[in-house]
């Protein structure tokens, strides 16, 4: 109906119409013998004709007009601006299913376990976050093989203390075994990088590496300084210090502390985070608190001289914990998730690191972290006065008292540094941090090798079916609570660029005169306190 009328207005405009009226009325106009009857019925004709037009645009406008008849601009539902995108189908997670039926014929570990997994392929995925920046210090602790690369027989002499080695090829783990471990730590080890393996099948590429579980670091950099020097053997294991060189990796707990009853990160993480809505920390006792095994080291005997006596009063209240009676009776006064019930919770180190760090910086409460001489993967991202009180080693009764005094007095200061802490551990140390930050040590580590990984004779094949079918108990409850079900569809986390040397030493300056800031604030307070006597 539009063109009708785009092409009555063209004839008219472009002078059409009157050149083509003209051939129509000159040949009567010179023949006035024609019929007049003939004359009348073509004039009532070209008149219908272009009566008939104008009917048909007025009929196209109303038609397409709002109900009012009045004429307002078309709107998209009427003339479309593009095809409308049909909502995508979320994409059905895949499964890996524990096949206990066909291990127990076989003993074998099943064939059709994936190897490959490619979820960058869907465009509508999700960009990966930026890691945390704790993971920076991975760059770090590799870089004392970041020009020799990791030769076979550096890796040979890291044997000495480990007590196992796993080999990875083609996307299968392997293991060697050399000792046992304390308890189940190595069993929950490599539960763990079987878990990760499930995560990001194919993603973790051919490699081979030395575990010691013991607490204590051993490779010693300054044999491993000097021009004559060799490279020095690369060891894993959960924690290190300024003195050594060991490469740090997330402790077993994570994947759960079958002996003591303390469940898989991912389910007590959500339990400490409802255990804090309970009780606000204002309505917390107002005291620093500490219970653990005091045996373990001379560090937390002194701690326990900090009690409360007839005599002093130092704001602590710290409990010895008897776990052969804990296990009698349950774990009923271990619950990790009912000890947020103070403002001030303490943490001090054990015979090295202790893994009861994430759980007191979960809490709410301050943090009051007696210096300590460990670090692990994650407490290196940690700054004193935001996310945790630094608290003298060798005046520990004085520093804990005048750290609950002043956090007393400075009511929201304190709650906003546990509730930093908290934070911290909720949002950065969530379960699929965990496993991002073993995805990319592994990954940068198996770039500094220098050899083709093989699979050892003695080694023999892990995967979930190995471990978790033959198992009973709390290892076997915690083994299942803590699988990973199947490949994730979201990538790792990128990360973060390395460390300069400009701006790694202000970050430890920035951490160094914190704590200086404090001693110093502490050194005022007890110097008055003096000259008051």
């Amino acid at each position: 109906m539009h063109q009708r009328f785009e092409w009555s207005y063209f004839l008219a405009k472009s002078g059409l119409y009157r050149h083509f009226a003209d051939m129509i009325w000159r040949p009567f106009m010179k023949a006035p013998a024609r019929s007049s009857a003939f004359f009348i019925f073509l004039f009532f004709l070209i008149a219908g004709a272009f009566v008939f037009t104008r009917v048909l645009y007025t009929t196209g406008i109303a038609d397409n007009s709002a109900p009012d008849s009045k004429l307002t601009t078309r709107t998209s539902h009427v003339y479309p601006q593009g095809i409308p995108k049909i909502p995508k189908k979320p994409l059905e997670p895949i499964a890996i299913p524990l096949n206990c039926t066909a291990y127990n014929l076989t003993r074998t570990c099943p064939s059709n376990y994936p190897t490959t997994f490619h979820p960058e392929e869907d465009p509508d995925r999700p960009s990966p976050p930026t890691c945390p920046e704790y993971f920076r210090w991975i760059h770090e602790d590799l870089r004392p093989w970041a020009h020799t690369g990791i030769t076979r027989d550096m890796l040979e002499s890291a044997k000495a203390t480990a007590n196992f080695r796993l080999v990875i090829v083609n996307g299968k783990a392997y293991v060697e075994r050399f000792q046992n471990a304390f308890q189940t730590r190595d069993v929950f080890t490599l539960w763990g990088i079987l878990q990760l393996l499930r995560r990001y099948p194919g993603k973790i590429p051919d490699l081979e590496l030395m575990f010691d579980c013991v607490d204590w670091p051993v490779i010693k950099t300054e044999d491993y300084q000097g021009p004559n020097s060799t490279g020095p053997p690369p060891l894993f294991r959960y924690c290190g210090d300024d003195d050594t060189l060991d490469i740090v990796f997330p402790d077993w707990s994570f994947w759960g502390w079958a002996e003591i009853n303390i469940k898989p990160w991912k389910h007590l993480l959500n339990d400490l985070k409802e255990g804090n809505k309970r009780m606000g920390w204002m309505a917390r006792e107002p005291y620093a608190y500490w219970k653990g095994n005091p045996s373990v080291a001379l560090i937390r005997q002194e701690l326990m001289k900090c009690n409360v006596s007839d005599n002093q009063d130092w704001n602590a209240r710290v409990y010895a914990l008897d776990w052969i009676r804990e296990s009698q009776e349950g774990y009923k006064q271990s619950d990790l998730a009912s000890h947020c019930n103070y403002r001030y919770k303490i943490y001090i180190e054990g015979s090295a690191w202790s893994v009861s760090e994430k759980y007191i910086l979960a809490c709410d409460s301050v943090s009051l972290l007696v210096k300590p001489h460990y670090y692990d993967f994650f407490t290196r991202g940690l700054m004193p006065v935001h996310h945790y009180w630094p608290i003298r080693n060798d005046d520990k009764c004085k520093s804990i008292k005048f750290a609950v005094d002043w956090g007393n007095s400075h009511k929201q200061k304190a709650q906003g540094m546990g509730k930093a802490a908290s934070e911290f551990i909720q949002e950065d140390l969530k379960m699929e941090y965990v496993y991002d930050y073993m995805f990319h040590l592994l990954n940068e580590y198996a770039k500094r090798l220098t050899f083709k990984p093989i699979r050892p004779s003695e080694a023999v094949e892990l995967c979930a079916e190995t471990m978790a079918c033959p198992a009973e108990g709390v290892q076997k409850k915690f083994f299942m609570e803590s699988m990973e079900n199947g490949p994730t569809y979201t990538s790792p986390c990128t990360m973060p660029h390395p460390y300069d040397p400009p701006s790694l030493h202000a970050f430890l300056q920035r951490k160094e005169n914190s704590i200086k800031q404090v001693e110093l604030w502490e050194n005022n307070f007890w110097e008055n306190q003096n000259k008051q006597i």
